[in-house]
């Protein structure tokens, strides 16, 4: 079962230039990808509720979400040489994060299935107090503070082809989230290097696994194997989140990584498996700007989780990138090891 979470329309009221990538056709290409499924009766879909303002403020300063809602019914414009608002986005933003919020409460309900959340803005550039990269509100941050709320232990994978610094810097500290990104590196945001580990109460809870352009599918997966795996397996989530970007296409404009759908269907495989039980793991759209790939990339990964689908493209192997994954590794010990030697001990 797939239930999928998303505000009618996929934002359509948030919108840029004709020629900005983040636009609402991506929402039409994610929806065809879950057509293609033809998942009939095992396909429940919501309408997304606006996020309250007590569950933004979990990760968000109340300042900052009051100052954007005010910059956007004032007309909005342009936040920074990439990211927009419009006079619709603050409800369009509150909608994708409510999105997380209406998935997470059915998965639990139903204790089963696979969660989707389709909805746009993305969200997880977004800071504490700053929009950037497209993002407004940080989805995948909401729902996961929500579930922290009520004691729960969640995992956040983050195979965007773009370091989630937002995500990263929201739960830096925060011993009840394990955070793990692959992303190209050098890229935009500039963020997500082996050596930034968490802060001392989350020590090593911050898993980065920059990759160099033209890693294809099998080091991505190495990397989640073998540096995040064991973390992983020691933290023992209640919940898998996935930031799923599918900008680590090989087609897509805004990346050089060189993942086929296939290797998105085999990594979606193996991140489910670090969930405890069914109806425990939930996708929420970040980038992907190829409407093709995200299409394709779409319904190859859906058909993984719910054992069904076609893979219209082979997973890709023999890309740069293993020894930085093996020296990431030793990276991220060493650095866990003097982080916590220089930690200041309780008296």
């Amino acid at each position: 079962m797939l239930i999928l979470a998303g505000p009618t329309g996929g934002g359509d009221e948030h919108h840029g230039a004709p020629h900005h990538p983040e636009r609402p056709a991506r929402i039409g290409a994610v929806m065809a990808g879950v057509e293609d499924l033809r998942l009939g009766e095992e396909l429940v879909t919501l309408e997304a509720p606006p996020a309250p303002v007590d569950d933004l403020a979990r990760v968000h300063r109340l300042p900052y979400l009051d100052e954007m809602e005010s910059f956007c019914a004032r007309g909005g414009g342009d936040l920074d040489p990439d990211t927009y608002a419009r006079p619709g986005s603050w409800e369009a933003a509150r909608r994708a994060a409510g999105a997380g919020l209406a998935a997470a409460a059915a998965l639990r309900a139903h204790g089963d299935g696979v969660g989707l959340v389709v909805a746009r803005p993305p969200g997880h550039h977004a800071e504490a107090d700053r929009a950037m990269g497209f993002c407004l509100l940080n989805n995948v941050a909401v729902t996961a503070a929500s579930l922290t709320a009520v004691g729960e232990r969640v995992l956040i994978v983050d195979w965007d082809v773009h370091h989630g610094n937002g995500t990263q810097s929201i739960f830096w500290d925060d011993p009840r989230v394990l955070y793990v990104s692959t992303h190209q590196w050098p890229l935009f945001p500039g963020t997500g290097r082996a050596v930034e580990v968490g802060g001392v109460t989350a020590l090593g809870l911050t898993v980065n696994v920059p990759l160099p352009a033209g890693a294809t599918g099998d080091v991505v997966r190495q990397a989640v194997d073998h540096v995040a795996g064991p973390v992983v397996d020691r933290f023992a989530p209640d919940w898998v989140l996935v930031s799923c970007g599918f900008d680590a296409h090989r087609d897509d404009p805004l990346g050089e990584l060189a993942l086929s759908s296939g290797d998105f269907a085999r990594l979606a495989t193996d991140v489910a498996g670090y969930a405890p039980g069914p109806g425990r793991v939930l996708l929420f759209l970040e980038g992907g700007y190829d409407l093709a790939a995200l299409r394709t990339s779409t319904a190859a990964t859906l058909g993984a989780l719910l054992g069904g689908g076609d893979r219209p493209e082979e997973p890709t192997s023999g890309g740069p990138g293993g020894d930085q994954v093996r020296a990431t590794a030793l990276r991220r010990d060493r650095a866990v090891h003097v982080a916590g030697e220089s930690a200041p001990m309780d008296l």
